[in-house]
Formats: C-alpha cells, sequence, structure tokens
C-alpha cells in the first residue's frame, strides 16, 4: 500500500475585519453603525466594540493623572446585552488619597420605525459601590437596550497616584475593530513600558512636547507623546492547554522606575536583581531559612547519610522530606512558616518544605538552590526588571554529576525530578546568594507518554474477546496513579463506565508504589454488543486518545502550551479464524507539522488471518506559537478523524 504524506503546509489566513460596514475612525455614531447588524468574521459575536479611546495626560492645574475614555459598541444580540453593564474600579489609599470620575456620559442609539432615537443616561442612575476598603465601583446600564443598539460612554478619571500610570487593555471578551490609547508624560516619570500579550501594534507614533508642564516655582517638563492602536483585534476566549489568560491579554503596562525632581534627586522605585538579592537574604520566609543549620543526622538514617552514591543519596533524601512533611496547600511563599514550626507540626507551605528539602541537600555536600516560581494560573513573572510579588511558588535545583534535577516534595505521587504540572511555566529564577540570581528554564525534560496494546479476537461462535495493556508516563502516568490510588476501588467502575460496550474483567494493576515512573495496568474486556453478522465494520479504536478536537476556535492569539512534549501509541491486532477473510483496512497515513514539529503515522498491515494497525502521535514541542494554531487545529482533525472513521470490513466465509 502506498505511503501518502500529507503536510499541513495550508495557506491558512485570519481574520480581516477590513471590509466591516461599521465606522471605526472615530467615536462618532453614524447610521452604518446603527443598521449594521451582523458582524461576518465572527459570527459568535453578542457585542462588537466598533471604536474605543483612552487619552492620558498630567493636568497642568493640579498636577493629578487625568484619562479620558471613550467607548462605542454594537448590540449584536441579546446576549451581547451585559456589555451595557458598566462599573468603574476606583482606589483609594488611607483615606486622604483617591481616584475620582465625572463627566460621565451615556447614550443608547436604536433605529425605530425607520428614525433614529437617542436615549440618554439620566444621572440618578450612576450609582456607588464599597466593595472594599480600598476600593469604590461606580455602576451603571445604558438605557433602552436592544438587539441592535449601539452604545456609547466616556468619562474621566482623576487619579493622584503617578507612581501608578493608567494602563490600558486592547483585548476583551468581544472582537473590537480599533482601540487607541494616548499618553502624555512629563520627563519627571520614567517608566518602564510593557507591552502583553502577542498581537502587534499597528499604530505606534512618538514626539516631545517641550515645556508641556508647567511649576509654580517656574520650573517646567517636556513630555513624551505617544500613540498606541491596534485594528481588528479578535475576542479573547479562553481554550484548552494555556496558562492564565493575564500572560496574553493584548494590553498595555507601567511601572514608576524613576522619579527625577527639579531639585536633582532622583527616587528610584525599581530595582536590579543584585538589589534584590541581598533584601531576599534577609527575608523572614526565604533567605533567613535558607540560612538555617540542619544538622543532617538529627533527621536521616545513617545509610542516608553513609551513602557514596550522589544520586542515590539525593533521592533518599528528596523521598524522607517527601514522606515526613505534609503540604498544607499554602502557596504564600512569604507568609512566616519557619523550619522550627515544619520540624514541630510536620506541615507546612511550599516554600517551608522544598527549603528544608535544600538545606538537607547542601548539609549532604549536594548542590542545591532554591528557584522561585510563577505558577502557570499565576501569570509569568516580568523579566525586564525585579517583581518579586510575581513569584508565588518555591522549588529546588539540585546539581548532580553535572547534571541538573528539579524537585519538589509537596506531592507524594512526584518522583525525582519531576515537578508539579502547575509549574510549568517557562523560567523561575534562580537564588544564589554567594554568585547572585539568574534564570532557569523549568520545563520538563522527561518523556510523557501514553503506550496503549490492544488485540482483539473474533471466533466463528460469534465471540469477541480482547486483552488492553497500557503504560502511561510522566504526567500522564502522574494523572492516573492518583486517580487510581485516592480511590482504587472504584477505579474498575469508571473504566466500566467509560466502556459500557465492553465487559471488563481481571484487572490488574502493575503499579505497586504511588511514585514509580510510569502508570502500567491490563485487563481482559468482551465486546459486550457483538453481532455475529456475514460483514463485519471493526473500528480499531477501542479506547482512543482523543475523541473530539480540543481547539474549535476561529483564530487563536495566543500559544498553545502543552506544558510538555507529548506522544501516543496506540497498537491494535485482531486475529480472526477461517470463518472470516479481510475485505479492507484503513489506509496508511503520515502527517506534519510545519518544521516537523509534529507527527502522526497510521500504519496498517494484513497477514494471514489478522489485521496489525499502529498509531502514534507526537507532539515534539511543549509550546507552539499562535502561528501554529490553523495546523494545530487541522492536525488535531486529522487525529480524531483517524481514530473515529477508521474501518477494518470483514465478510464471513
Amino acid at each position: 500500500m502506498k505511503l501518502i504524506t500529507f503536510f499541513l503546509f495550508l495557506l491558512l489566513s485570519f481574520y480581516s475585519f477590513s471590509q466591516s460596514k461599521f465606522y471605526s475612525e472615530s467615536y462618532r455614531v453614524v447610521l452604518a453603525d446603527i443598521e449594521t447588524n451582523t458582524f461576518e468574521k465572527d459570527t459568535t459575536a453578542n457585542a462588537l466594540v466598533i471604536y474605543e479611546q483612552g487619552n492620558s495626560y498630567v493636568d497642568r492645574r493640579d498636577y493629578d493623572l487625568r484619562t479620558e475614555i471613550k467607548h462605542k459598541i454594537k448590540i449584536l444580540n441579546q446576549e451581547g446585552f451585559n456589555q451595557a453593564n458598566v462599573t468603574i474600579p476606583l482606589y483609594k489609599k488611607d483615606g486622604n488619597s483617591y481616584e475620582s470620575v465625572d463627566k460621565i456620559i451615556a447614550t443608547t442609539y436604536n433605529m425605530i420605525n425607520g428614525k433614529v432615537v437617542k436615549t440618554k443616561l439620566d444621572e440618578k442612575d450612576i450609582f456607588e459601590e464599597e466593595y472594599s476598603e480600598n476600593i469604590t465601583l461606580v455602576k451603571f446600564t445604558l438605557p433602552n437596550i436592544k438587539a441592535g443598539s449601539v452604545i456609547t460612554y466616556s468619562y474621566t478619571l482623576r487619579s493622584p497616584f503617578m507612581f501608578k500610570y493608567k494602563g490600558w487593555e486592547f483585548q476583551g471578551e468581544i472582537p473590537k475593530l480599533y482601540s487607541e490609547y494616548k499618553t502624555s508624560i512629563p520627563g519627571n516619570w520614567l517608566y518602564h513600558i510593557k507591552l502583553v500579550g502577542y498581537k502587534k501594534l499597528d499604530v505606534e507614533t512618538s514626539d516631545i512636547e517641550k515645556g508641556c508642564l508647567e511649576y509654580s516655582s517656574g520650573a517646567s517638563a517636556d513630555c513624551a507623546i505617544s500613540t498606541y492602536g491596534m485594528k481588528d483585534i479578535p475576542a479573547f476566549i479562553e481554550e484548552d492547554h494555556t496558562t492564565t489568560e493575564s500572560n496574553y491579554l493584548a494590553r498595555i503596562e507601567y511601572e514608576l522606575k524613576t522619579f527625577r525632581g527639579f531639585d536633582g534627586i532622583n527616587k528610584d522605585y525599581t530595582k536590579e536583581w543584585k538589589d534584590v538579592d541581598k533584601e531576599l537574604k534577609i527575608e523572614p520566609s526565604i533567605g533567613k531559612q535558607l540560612s538555617k543549620k540542619v544538622k543532617a543526622e538529627d533527621l536521616l538514617s545513617s545509610g542516608i547519610i553513609t551513602e557514596t552514591d550522589p544520586l542515590k543519596k539525593a533521592e533518599a533524601i528528596f523521598n524522607y522530606v517527601q514522606n515526613n512533611f505534609t503540604w498544607n496547600e499554602e502557596f504564600n511563599i512569604f507568609k512566616k512558616n519557619t523550619l522550627k514550626d515544619l520540624l514541630d507540626s510536620k506541615s507546612g507551605n511550599v516554600s517551608s518544605i522544598n527549603i528544608l528539602l535544600c538545606n538537607l541537600l547542601n548539609s549532604c555536600d549536594i548542590l542545591a538552590n532554591v528557584v522561585l516560581v510563577s505558577t502557570r494560573q499565576n501569570g509569568f513573572p516580568t523579566k525586564i526588571f525585579p517583581v518579586i510579588s510575581d513569584f508565588n511558588y518555591v522549588i529546588v535545583q539540585a546539581n548532580i554529576n553535572n547534571k541538573r534535577y528539579l524537585l519538589d516534595a509537596t506531592d507524594p505521587y512526584l518522583n525525582f525530578g519531576q515537578i508539579p504540572f502547575r509549574c510549568l511555566n517557562q523560567e523561575g529564577r534562580l537564588l544564589d546568594f554567594d554568585n547572585g540570581s539568574s534564570w532557569v528554564n523549568i520545563s520538563s525534560k522527561k518523556p510523557t507518554m501514553s503506550y496503549v496494546k490492544t488485540s482483539l479476537t473474533i471466533n466463528g461462535e460469534g465471540e469477541a474477546k480482547g486483552t488492553f495493556t497500557s503504560k502511561a508516563t510522566g504526567y500522564h502516568g502522574l494523572n492516573l496513579k492518583k486517580e487510581y490510588f485516592s480511590s482504587p476501588t472504584n477505579y474498575l467502575e469508571r473504566l466500566q463506565n467509560d466502556h459500557p460496550n465492553l465487559i471488563i474483567e481481571n484487572l490488574e494493576i502493575e503499579t505497586q508504589k504511588i511514585t514509580e515512573k510510569s502508570f502500567d495496568y491490563a485487563f481482559d474486556f468482551t465486546l459486550e454488543d457483538f453481532e455475529d453478522a456475514d460483514n463485519l465494520y471493526i473500528n480499531p479504536f477501542l479506547f482512543p486518545f482523543f475523541k473530539e478536537n480540543p481547539f474549535k476556535l476561529q483564530e487563536r492569539t495566543y500559544p498553545v502550551d502543552f506544558g510538555y512534549k507529548d506522544s501516543y501509541v496506540y497498537t491494535f491486532k485482531l486475529n480472526l479464524d477461517k470463518s472470516y477473510e479481510v475485505v479492507s483496512s484503513p489506509k496508511q497515513k503520515l502527517l506534519k507539522l510545519p518544521n516537523n514539529t509534529g507527527v502522526i503515522n497510521f500504519s496498517s498491515n494484513i497477514f494471514d488471518n489478522s489485521v496489525n494497525i499502529t498509531f502514534r502521535i507526537d507532539f515534539k514541542e511543549a509550546l507552539y506559537s499562535a502561528d501554529f494554531y490553523p495546523y494545530l487545529k487541522e492536525f488535531m482533525n486529522k487525529a480524531v478523524n483517524i481514530q473515529t472513521n477508521s474501518l477494518i470490513v470483514l465478510k464471513k466465509k
């Protein structure tokens, strides 16, 4: 049978919003905005931002930060009515300094009996709510909302907090045709400016305005004038295989670096890592605990202490901490939880447990350092300057025989060299108070694979019986270990419920320890609904890996992050007696992602009176950029189609 190679180099293009009839050039509402009631480029959208603008500057009178905000939104259907509910959060500090909002103007436009009807927001329908000690919410709902309405609203924010320059979100839960942000920043304030997300700016201009700000002393400052704009911004819809949306939502952020006073004195607000390292060295929950001397002989057995193989010794120390101390499920690494508290109670937060592990390794002459991590749901840590609050987790890096091992003793199911999936967030900061901290890669190095071997025997007596064997390594194995060992008695019931057309018997779990590197099990089965007919159609994928494509978006602007490289292998053997002959079997297929970053290999062979099927999927990267999304989507369509529609056709002799 000829091998067919299918390369997924499809000339797929993303949405082009340029043909929209909506007027996205300004805040002004035109007839086309009201009359156009469909958005062809995203038929799933319930509402659409036609135009929005922010304009931030320092007021010449009171030197507060002003931000003028305008939104023009089309309500496409009833599900988009929530866009008419507006909430403006205002921050206050110590009761004396606070943000405020004024000049709220909101209008709803409808087409009624061929005429445009405008309904304005009444001032009495604007409410305030004390959300917390530091946050007040200003709320209003635009009136007379219908499917097809166009709403506009604008307001001005006043903030005395120049340390927190107003950021801007270009992307949100509904698509946008145009989003623009204008800024004027006096030269006294120097900010780190960070564009977050993977969508590029369509507009980016900068200029200098001389003497834009004058002070009573006669001094003046020049201002940096900037304009940032994005067009045709798709809605951000969260899908599987990603980290938190805050990593990818297209926006611009500001972090005050330095304030330059007219008296010549500069005040720095952001620091360098060498300064932060000094602070962390004396920080009570991190540095001071790392400096604690732990007597290994008081905790470890003599067998561990006298072990001469450094790898075996490290594994034994890891197992000791893992088995004798319980994680209290707290991530707060800067919450006071000392080693003494941990040793007394046998329970502690993530930092105390892993700092104990680090200290014990070092006390036994195994070089180890802690690594600050931000978990996948916490977001990426800022790399252009230190932001300690970005980190919420601690793991350990041990160096043994010139090889690096990442360790976490909080989870009793983890094996040596494996960290929780929640920690696979690209990079962490290794703390070395002698040589300086550094960024380290925290991706998974060990392979993750699911291997399934199935055989099915059909005889002339109308019986179809088979065997199933599975081996799962890496994070597949970790998940299965937790599922089985947490409730062994329910595991067989779960298997049976997942496969209602089978009678499952003789379940055998080969994995005996929860820290083993794989989860292996096997069972026998009978096809319950098998019918002995003259013509039989057998789908070899009795235990498919994927029943549906996880990628369903029309466009995805953020990467596909599996967390680890992944492989799936499925083999199937159909054994027949002389009662049947094989009429046909599935065609062989070979499919590849661009740059050979993923492969599907499907083969089918007939030998004597048996059929052998092999199906393998390899994801050779843990992280795929958004540009790969159309190819991954088609790749997974093919993978699901192979498992769903492959048939072996038999004929009774």
